[in-house]
């Protein structure tokens, strides 16, 4: 078959591939991985939407894999124009999986709406301005926390090693790194697009897209906040639980200062074993 002096095969064209997809199904599984047509047309689904693909920061064969879970459905087979069929599923599924890059989760949850609504994974280290510098969510109540803090004539410690601390007083109380890492970066970028550290805890408490990525229950969840950001009730706030890890080692407190005090590591340690049991979603 010929267009434009082009010559395409058979199943370039609707009733070609619904007629090339019904006798793939009536062969057999086996009929996709033996049959040379069925090989052609793959690559025929490289080539038509290998641009959707880059598009997408995804490779053509990636598409091409879209394209033959959709082809091999009965809907596929029977629809007026399979081809519309075909590039709405892959469209749809390319769009999944880059969100699913994008948010460190499965393609399967990158469909679902209240997952997909949240921006990309960012790592708080790659801010090229310390975040003490200019955000608000850590500049309130910073005077007296330095007034109180034990090295008044030092500069606050640079954000980055302060999260790098933060993650340290996890992993000192035995959580596994990769949690503690994920979770206090995750804290972090929140934090960043937050107006003040209540409004971010408020909104990181309800967050149960954390809970998943992490795989911890919703106990350790709330655990982590206060560690991190400080007990939010008000009779706390001038304490060092109310105060939260990030803060104490933004205004001037070392690792071992932090790790020396009870009001903070009591609630680390509570649910330490919850955390390495993983998976403890009750």
């Amino acid at each position: 078959m010929k267009r434009d002096g082009v010559t395409r095969p058979p199943f370039a064209e609707p009733e070609g591939l619904r007629a090339i997809l019904r006798r793939l199904d009536q062969a057999g599984p086996q009929s996709w991985r033996q049959d040379p047509e069925a090989a052609e047309l793959m690559r025929y689904a490289m080539d038509k939407y290998g641009a959707l693909a880059r598009k997408h920061h995804l490779e053509p064969e990636d598409a091409a894999v879209a394209a033959f879970e959709v082809m091999r459905t009965q809907s596929a087979r029977n629809a007026r124009d399979p081809w519309a069929v075909v590039t709405r599923a892959v469209y749809v599924t390319l769009v999944a999986e880059e969100r699913a890059n994008g948010l460190l989760c499965s393609t399967h949850q990158a469909r679902r709406p209240h997952v997909s609504v949240h921006h990309d994974a960012e790592r708080f280290s790659e801010r090229d301005v310390a975040l003490i510098d200019y955000h608000p969510a850590l500049q309130a109540g910073l005077g007296s926390a330095l007034e109180d803090g034990p090295n008044e004539d030092d500069e606050p410690t640079n954000a980055f090693f302060a999260l790098d601390d933060t993650v340290e007083v996890f992993v000192e109380l035995g959580w596994p790194q990769e949690v503690a890492r994920n979770g206090v970066e995750y804290i972090c970028t929140r934090l960043a697009r937050s107006e003040d550290r209540q409004g971010a805890f408020e909104a990181l408490r309800r967050d149960h897209y954390a809970l998943a990525m992490l795989d911890i229950n919703q106990r350790v969840w709330l655990a982590m906040l206060r560690t991190v950001l400080g007990n939010q009730n008000p009779d706390r706030t001038k304490t060092n639980a109310g105060r939260g890890v990030l803060l104490l080692l933004l205004t001037g407190y070392d690792l071992a200062d932090v790790l020396d005090m009870p009001e903070i590591t009591r609630s680390v340690l509570s649910v330490a074993d919850a955390v390495v049991a993983g998976g403890a979603h009750v």
